[in-house]
């Protein structure tokens, strides 16, 4: 083992001791119409990883936008997995795909729910670190 894959074990172990998050990464199908009742159900929902995760903050001021007719805040953040996180087989995280945060340190974080905007990848990593925003 070469000094450089020495230092890079030891930097993610050290980067997954500091996860003390739950998380649940999961992509949500598309929307059902029922014609009998006229509702719109949520689709199906496949998960993508269960586990433990970092939860960061990324900007301190959120983002006014309008969806809709609809003011909503953007809070960036950053999610850290363990490096060597795999997905299902065939599958690639994808913008829109969410972060269910199941339980945190931080009290208020619980039940929060994340959309992915984009992912990092690298070879010399210790984490693998998401980009998501908090729709609310």
């Amino acid at each position: 083992m070469s000094a450089l894959d020495a230092a890079l074990a030891a930097g993610r172990a050290e980067a997954e001791a500091r996860m003390r998050d739950q998380v649940r990464l999961y992509r949500q199908g598309a929307d059902v119409f029922d014609r009998t009742t006229g509702q719109t159900a949520p689709g199906p929902q496949t998960d993508l990883y269960t586990g433990k995760a970092r939860i960061k903050g990324v900007t301190q001021s959120a983002e006014d936008t309008q969806a809709g007719e609809r003011e909503v805040v953007l809070r960036e953040y950053e999610v850290g997995l363990p490096w060597a996180t795999a997905l299902p087989s065939g599958v690639r995280l994808l913008p829109g795909d969410r972060v269910e945060i199941l339980t945190s340190g931080d009290p208020r974080m619980g039940g929060l729910i994340l959309w992915v905007v984009g992912a990092v990848f690298g070879e010399q990593s210790t984490a693998w670190r998401i980009r998501a925003e908090d729709r609310s």
